[in-house]
């Protein structure tokens, strides 16, 4: 019973030394399995490190993340489009400066309404049912559906789909 107890503590110890989750497939917030972010912490996610509606690490997933700029200068940082659509309803006619949304191919934040979205496909989406993603570059975004399914969208098209499953 000793040994058993000392290989515990061990375990233990190597589980709170790698910072990662001590049961398998739990994740932040219910994120297991969605696409994570493999690029470097951009500024916006650094001075907003979390999701202000669920707490996602918006580092993590820096390719999903989007950020709301209202008109009277508010800021709202968030880890996905779902995250976005919740503010939105909360905040139903407070008026929108810009959507910024992270590039799926590079983390970059770019425009919302510019990028040539993607609603569906076979990768798991943040926060979400169906998933949603943005990129800057249309040939990106045609051979992202070529390869793993989906339907082109605007951003309208994508903040309605988000709005729809809340």
């Amino acid at each position: 019973m000793r040994y058993f107890t000392a290989a515990m503590l061990v375990v233990a110890g190597v589980f709170l030394a790698s910072g990662q989750p001590a049961v398998a497939g739990h994740a932040h917030h219910g994120h297991d399995g969605a696409a994570e972010s493999p690029v470097a912490a951009p500024a916006d996610a650094v001075e907003y490190p979390d999701c202000v509606h669920c707490g996602m690490d918006r580092v993590k997933f820096a390719h999903s993340r989007m950020l709301i700029v209202y008109q009277d200068g508010e800021k709202v940082a968030t880890c996905s489009i779902r995250c976005v659509a919740l503010d939105l309803k909360t905040k139903k006619n407070k008026p929108v400066a810009s959507f910024q949304v992270g590039d799926f191919t590079n983390g970059t934040l770019i425009d919302a309404e510019k990028a040539h979205w993607v609603i569906g496909g076979d990768r798991r989406g943040v926060m979400t049912k169906t998933p949603k993603w943005a990129f800057a570059d249309k040939d990106a975004a045609e051979a992202f559906f070529a390869r793993h399914g989906g339907t082109p969208a605007t951003f309208a098209e994508a903040l309605k789909a988000a709005t729809d499953e809340l």
